[in-house]
């Protein structure tokens, strides 16, 4: 006797029938395998970052999102989200090269990444002498250029910048004024940097000696910045090549801080698209 299918139960029907299943174990697929390509783009090619504060003035402000390549100085665990135990030692390593600008894992804090400038590579020694940085026993050129003008914004506000140094842009506009200078590295790396006062534990230290496999970094807003020069945890002292998960390459975007999610207008108001592009 031949089976039949009961009338009304069109066949197409009998075959569609696990189709919203195959959709959720489609979606669930494309969104495993997306998951996946973001993990390893994140963690060996490219990362973003933003700039909460205000140590690496005046080439980085608040409201900075950068661009970091992960590819240059090897990779360790720290190249991983979270700083996943993954990867043993560090592999595929190589040195940074005084100047550069590196993102960093910071000691003690799994879960924080920060970002300064490498002015000490192993075997140097590093001194600040009156607010003049000396690199292997000589003093590295500084040179007075035009003040650095930041307007007060909603991620710059007043209480970040001290009363001497503020002032009145051309516009009117509320500005921080603060004295910049040109350094030079051995090697012809320029950079601006900061700095406002003399702080004896800042501008005049000990003499620091980079032990093997580490480096010294230094924010360039040189009087707010807890870089290499203070020990842990009052600062980052020396830091681990390992701990470097990639150097800053470009500024995609910047905010003032003004914006609003709940209103879309204030999106393009509070764009710094000035910014967008900048190298390092």
């Amino acid at each position: 006797m031949t089976r039949t299918r009961p009338r009304g139960t069109p066949r197409r029907m009998a075959r569609t029938k696990r189709a919203p299943q195959s959709e959720t174990r489609e979606t669930l697929s494309f969104l495993l395998k997306l998951a996946i390509i973001v993990f390893i783009v994140r963690s060996f090619v490219f990362a973003s970052f933003y700039i909460p504060s205000e140590s690496m003035l005046p080439r980085l402000l608040i409201g900075d999102f950068l661009f970091v390549s992960k590819w240059n100085y090897g990779y360790s665990r720290w190249s991983l989200p979270w700083g996943l135990p993954l990867i043993p030692g560090r592999i595929l390593p190589h040195t940074p090269a005084r100047g550069d600008v590196v993102v960093f894992r910071s000691p003690g804090d799994d879960d924080h990444d920060v970002i300064k400038r490498v002015i000490g590579l192993p075997g140097d020694t590093v001194q600040m002498r009156h607010g003049q940085l000396w690199l292997n026993g000589k003093a590295i050129p500084k040179q007075r250029v035009a003040d650095f003008v930041l307007p007060l914004t909603a991620n710059f506000p007043a209480r970040l910048c001290d009363t001497p140094f503020q002032g009145v842009g051309s516009n009117g506009q509320p500005v921080c004024r603060y004295p910049r200078f040109r350094e030079t590295l051995p090697g012809g790396k320029s950079y601006d940097v900061l700095d406002q006062r003399m702080i004896p534990q800042a501008d005049d230290t000990d003499v620091y000696t980079v032990p093997p496999g580490d480096v010294f970094l230094m924010g360039d807003n040189r009087d707010d910045s807890a870089d290499s020069r203070f020990a842990y945890p009052e600062g980052m002292g020396y830091i681990p090549m390992e701990r470097i998960e990639g150097k800053a390459v470009v500024t995609f975007f910047s905010t003032d801080g003004s914006s609003s999610w709940l209103k879309p207008w204030t999106w393009v108001s509070a764009a710094r698209l000035d910014r967008i592009g900048e190298g390092f």
